[in-house]
């Protein structure tokens, strides 16, 4: 059998916040981006996600439709002689998208797939669905808020952001996404005492039953203490602070950090700093994870770096059926 899919990217500024999808009908898609990326970058992601999500069918031969000519022609064409080159062009320079052509080039060992160029905007069913779940992605990054990410191949649970808390209802496959190191972002920039004073209440939610609106809800078998630990475990893996697409699920939209030096830290600025400097590995003391109400979980630890230990507190709340940490202190120990 066949498989036929779209993939496509959307880039709102180019680069701006960026999302990525690939279709194949309405039972069966996937979509995700970052706050900062390029459109090649979300084509890339779309394809590479693509033979992520069907890797358990290898045998099955993919058609993949693309309205890009760079994609298309660095995967089939330019890959095999930057491969070659230590993955530089012709005139020396590094590949831009290094990471993601190099995941894609260990992905396709062992597949049968065909690249087919379709026009985009051009009225094609396919690459129009992909085109539209593209740019909800990157909208919905620009807007500071969790994308669609769809069903999945086969029609499986939603792929991204799952947490354990989430697992114990679906039988969903956990996919990897990444954005370049070397991908553009935004420098964080210092925020104003002012937007300290309109920063939302963070405990003004932790008294709210989250189960009584979303009824089909259940409590899991694990934990909300252990399910918030390994989440809290999880953003201190420099893969995975690399990784704009799964922090951005990890961190809720209203988030905020307030930093060692005392620095407010937005979602955002929070993001792109992990992303340019979490690639130190920190070890994770856990000093106690406290059930504050129904669906908070407020955890304290301390951080063990090179550079010397940190005592951190962070509150974690359910966000629908997902944990998400919506507060994050840090202070250094003398």
């Amino acid at each position: 059998m066949t498989i036929t899919a779209a993939a496509d990217g959307s880039a709102l500024g180019n680069p701006g916040p960026s999302g990525w999808a690939w279709y194949i009908d309405d039972q069966q898609w996937h979509a995700g981006g970052w706050p900062h990326g390029t459109n090649n970058q979300g084509e890339l992601m779309a394809v590479l996600d693509l033979f992520r999500s069907t890797s358990h069918v290898p045998e099955e031969e993919l058609r993949i439709l693309c309205d890009s000519q760079y994609v298309i022609n660095s995967v089939t064409k330019w890959m095999p002689g930057w491969k070659r080159k230590g993955w530089r062009k012709s005139d020396g320079k590094p590949v831009l998208n290094v990471e993601l052509l190099q995941d894609i080039d260990r992905e396709l060992k062992g597949r049968k797939y065909t690249f087919e160029w379709v026009k985009g905007h051009a009225g094609h069913p396919l690459n129009e669905a992909a085109d539209e779940r593209a740019r909800a992605a990157a909208t919905a990054f620009q807007q500071g808020v969790a994308p669609r990410s769809g069903p999945g191949f086969g029609g499986a649970a939603e792929a991204r952001g799952v947490s354990l808390e989430e697992a114990a209802y679906a039988s969903a496959s956990e996919h990897t996404a990444g954005v370049p190191a070397g991908a553009p972002t935004p420098r964080a920039d210092k925020t104003s005492a002012a937007a300290l004073h309109e920063a939302p209440d963070l405990f003004s939610e932790l008294e709210e039953d989250p189960f009584a609106a979303a009824p089909g809800i259940m409590p899991s078998a694990v934990s909300a203490e252990s399910t918030v630990e390994a989440l809290e475990r999880e953003l201190l893996e420099p893969a995975v602070r690399a990784d704009l697409g799964r922090t951005g699920q990890l961190l809720h939209p209203d988030f905020i950090e307030i930093g060692q030096s005392g620095r407010l830290w937005t979602r955002d600025a929070t993001m792109t700093s992990l992303a340019e400097d979490g690639q130190e590995r920190v070890d994770l003391e856990l000093i106690a994870a406290d059930r504050v109400s129904s669906g908070s979980v407020l955890l304290t630890y301390r951080s063990h770096t090179r550079e010397g230990t940190v005592l951190r507190s962070s509150l974690w709340v359910l966000d629908g059926a997902a944990w998400r940490l919506r507060f994050h202190q840090g202070t250094a120990e003398p």
